[in-house]
């Protein structure tokens, strides 16, 4: 098989860089979604956020609290990729 020429390894970290962004865009428009809608309810709904779900939970409690989950879990999904994806695509190409 021949060897890659930098062009080839031009086009391969330029498309890495596609996957990046894509999915970098991806997970903020999703953070962002959740905290506006988060951030509406708190301006429109406050009764609804107010319902006691346990002595000394209510919804609202509990909407923020999974609200801050989720941007831990979509900076776990973002670290996942770049350990499992990126570096090892990175590697391979500095390995040609």
């Amino acid at each position: 098989m021949p060897a890659p020429t930098d062009d080839d390894r031009h086009r391969a970290l330029e498309a890495l860089a596609a996957a990046q962004w894509r999915l970098a865009l991806r997970l903020t428009l999703t953070m962002l979604a959740l905290y506006a809608g988060f951030t509406l309810l708190v301006a429109w709904a406050k009764p609804l956020l107010a319902t006691p779900l346990v002595p000394g939970l209510s919804l609202g409690i509990l909407l923020g609290g999974l609200l801050i989950v989720a941007a831990w879990v979509l900076i776990w999904i973002y670290v996942r990729w770049a350990n499992d994806h990126y570096d090892r695509t990175v590697a391979s190409l500095r390995e040609r």
